[in-house]
């Protein structure tokens, strides 16, 4: 090979590389970058390149060594303004991953070489970013506000479409912080006209769709989470190669499908999750060391294995969860009712809500109130009720207007105020199918049927049960079909046991007391007392757990 054809070959693998990505190639990019600066070395655009598509197929290690390697190069150079920026990116992806220490080392390296040259540049502007996200961690929105405003302000005046990115985004988070939810959704939609437009670069673009994504979700504003997570997916699919938003992608994804009632595509989806964001990174830890998110892919299959009712599996993702440092509740205290261990719920909710940030208030506090009731406890349901009703009167935000409404209706109902209750459980149930959640609409409908049967309707009862069933057994939700079929006219004997003794054993094994029985039966306690006791004679067991049992065997739920 000639000289001439030597140093062609790193041209071509240079000329390559940036090809593939500008069209977004990142493993050919990779590939091809890295044989270009093994042959002759990169400058510092192609270096930086390198580095986004190691972070962008999943290689941090290989990108922060990138980052830091020109760091140094650029300061070697000369390059005072161009060393800050890689010192700022590799700082600001450490903090992304939780790295707080080694992030701020590297901040505060990148502030102090353009302070040194008193340099006005957009740098100035990213490195106010981490400085508002500390800000809004504090719980000071009004100084996020701010300081997020000067990034913007920034952004404009250097004509950095990013940096303005940044700055609507952290604003848009602050003003959500604040309670001003639709100032918080118009701007996060003008962040994501960015993003759709293709304005934004490659990193920028995910972390704004994933922001903007969770940001939507955490206000339960349900169609702007659809339509963003719709948005990301494609966006995602275009880019196969892509590892870390493309892990949060299917997390957000699996959420929403698990309301719209998709739920084996869910299970997929958070099923790949959990595979791409528990994978082990290239440091060597005790603990996890895969994405943050991870948590949240395992909770969404635990959540999934609840409500098919595999209860074995559900409490095992629920660990896996809670071991990525995910808050496992509301879903876990569920399944443990379903246990018909509602203390141990009760307990777990009371210290969720006690340290519960304004996000996860509404899931706790619905979750709460069923569970309440379950022990019938109402005055305390009453309370848990009246506090998600007054959240939801500050948002006007849907979902949680059919949370609040679902809780109300059914204290109602427990209070005896059947007319006051169907009113409010028929406004829920609108609120759900609007919102075009089926599982939760299915649900009101049963209370909808336990209603209609305290005030004598048993046809109207019929129908909501028959309307609920067809639901449950399309979404395959065990638990929920047999609770309907408890509560159906039309129920089995199995053992000798009566049709009303079967009833009854069947809501045993669903965790409920005798109370809750009783209210949902339309029978005293003291006759519930005295059924429980001829099954308990009939199938020869001596406690509720064993009757539990019996009833898993004899295919009763």
């Amino acid at each position: 090979m000639t000289g001439r054809e030597r140093g062609a070959a790193p041209r071509r693998a240079l000329d390559s590389g940036r090809e593939s990505f500008r069209r977004r190639r990142w493993q050919e990019a990779y590939a091809e970058l890295s044989r270009a600066d093994d042959e002759a070395g990169l400058g510092t655009a192609d270096l930086e390149r390198l580095a986004t598509a190691a972070y962008l197929t999943g290689r941090d290690g290989v990108c922060d060594a990138l980052r830091e390697r020109g760091h140094r190069e650029c300061l070697g150079r000369g390059e005072e303004v161009a060393a800050a920026r890689c010192a700022f990116w590799l700082g600001f992806g450490l903090l992304l991953r939780g790295e707080e220490i080694r992030a701020g080392g590297w901040l505060g390296r990148a502030h102090r070489v353009l302070d040194a040259g008193r340099y006005d540049c957009p740098e100035q502007g990213y490195l106010l970013v981490p400085v508002a996200i500390a800000q809004l961690g504090a719980g000071d929105p009004a100084a996020a506000t701010a300081t997020y405003e000067r990034v913007g302000g920034l952004g404009e005046r250097f004509g950095d479409p990013d940096l303005c990115a940044f700055g609507r985004l952290g604003r848009g988070e602050a003003q959500a912080a604040a309670g001003r939810f639709p100032e918080a959704a118009a701007l996060f939609d003008e962040v994501m006209v960015a993003a759709t437009a293709d304005e934004l670069s490659p990193v920028v673009a995910g972390i704004a769709y994933c922001a903007v994504i969770q940001a939507c979700q955490e206000i339960l504003d349900l169609r702007r989470a659809r339509a963003w997570t719709s948005a990301l997916t494609q966006w995602c699919a275009a880019q196969p190669d892509l590892v870390p938003f493309r892990g949060q992608c299917l997390v957000h994804r699996a959420e929403i499908l698990v309301l719209q009632g998709a739920w084996s595509e869910a299970a997929a989806a958070a099923g790949q999750a959990c595979e791409r964001l528990a994978a082990p990174s290239d440091r060597h830890e005790a603990e996890p060391s895969g994405h943050p998110a991870a948590g949240g892919a395992f909770y969404q299959v635990a959540e999934l294995h609840r409500l098919h009712g595999r209860v074995t599996e559900a409490e095992a993702a629920y660990r896996e969860c809670a071991r990525w440092g995910r808050q496992p509740q509301p879903g876990l205290a569920l399944l443990r009712l379903a246990q018909g261990r509602g203390d141990v719920a009760g307990a777990a909710l009371r210290r969720a809500l006690a340290e519960a940030p304004a996000p996860d208030r509404p899931a706790l506090l619905a979750a709460h109130v069923e569970v309440l009731l379950a022990a019938g406890v109402t005055p305390s349901a009453r309370a848990a009720a009246d506090e998600l009703a007054v959240l939801a009167g500050r948002s006007d935000v849907e979902l949680l207007r059919a949370m609040a409404a679902q809780a109300a209706g059914a204290v109602l109902r427990a209070e005896g105020r059947p007319v006051d209750a169907l009113a409010t459980l028929r406004a829920a149930w609108r609120e759900w199918q609007q919102l075009d959640v089926p599982y939760h609409a299915a649900r009101v409908r049963v209370l909808l049927a336990m209603t209609c049967r305290d005030l004598g309707d048993d046809d109207a009862a019929e129908m909501e049960l028959d309307a609920a069933r067809r639901v449950f057994a399309a979404l395959g939700a065990a638990p929920d079909l047999a609770r309907v079929a408890v509560l159906t006219r039309a129920v089995d004997p199995v053992g000798g046991l009566t049709d009303r003794e079967v009833q009854v054993l069947r809501l045993v094994a669903t965790g409920r007391t005798n109370r809750v029985i009783a209210a949902d039966l339309v029978l005293s306690e003291k006759t519930v007392a005295r059924h429980l006791a001829n099954i308990f004679a009939k199938v020869g067991v001596s406690s509720r757990a064993a009757a539990t049992a019996y009833a898993y065997e004899h295919g009763l739920v």
